[in-house]
């Protein structure tokens, strides 16, 4: 059998994160160790401040002090200079962000577009994929429109095709319903597991809520900077 199939896309071992305020140093992470398996969704359950956003910073390579190991889709990212960290995210990872960072000058199929752009494909194929996703999120007939003629929940899901758009084995997702209402976060969150599932990535979902979190695989929960 092939290992690269069966190892996990993400694997955190005795990760660790501090920060230094007012003279006093702030431990947020304290050894996490963590697997994510191909395909899985996985939630990260926890209070506000309790370390996960910093736990996917850590995990989608966003910024250095970080300590232990991790490793995406196999590649050892600990000891990766800036520039090979920046390839791993761009050729591995998606984000879904609590709010959603489109860019207000271009409209739904344009932000779904230039991260593939990036990637040096062509822009037909660039188009028939974001189209592919965008349909699927239901917004087929909103290529067209800018963020702000989307609604909230539009928004999210443009969010969402864009993360998908390069085929990552790995989706991180931070509070992504966080700004929605009730209601709409659970058809946008409904319409992203499905989505995630269909194209076989892999996902960690962070929330407080416990509600969203048990529609997932698996639960893990951070507490104390530690993983229970």
């Amino acid at each position: 059998m092939n290992d690269a199939v069966t190892d996990p896309v993400v694997r955190l071992t005795n990760v660790t994160r501090s920060f230094a305020q007012g003279g006093v140093t702030i431990d947020v992470l304290r050894g996490v160790n963590l697997a994510v398996n191909p395909g899985e969704i996985v939630a990260l359950l926890g209070p506000s401040g309790s370390g996960k956003s910093t736990m996917l910073q850590a995990i989608g390579l966003l910024e250095g002090g970080f300590g232990g190991r991790i490793e995406i889709a196999g590649i050892d990212a600990s000891k990766l200079g800036k520039d090979q960290r920046a390839a791993v995210r761009r050729d591995h990872i998606g984000f879904v962000y609590q709010f959603h960072h489109l860019l207000p000058d271009f409209n739904a199929l344009e932000n779904v577009v230039l991260p593939q752009l990036i990637t040096g494909k062509p822009r037909v194929e660039c188009e028939e994929r974001a189209k592919e996703l965008l349909g699927a999120l239901g917004l087929g007939q909103r290529l067209e429109h800018r963020p702000s003629k989307l609604s909230g929940g539009e928004q999210q899901r443009v969010a969402v095709a864009r993360a998908l758009a390069n085929r990552p084995r790995l989706v991180l997702a931070d509070e992504p319903t966080g700004n929605l209402d009730e209601a709409t976060a659970d058809v946008v969150l409904g319409q992203f597991l499905s989505l995630v599932r269909g194209e076989g990535s892999a996902a960690l979902v962070a929330t407080h809520n416990e509600r969203l979190a048990r529609q997932m695989d698996r639960v893990v929960r951070l507490h104390d900077g530690v993983l229970a």
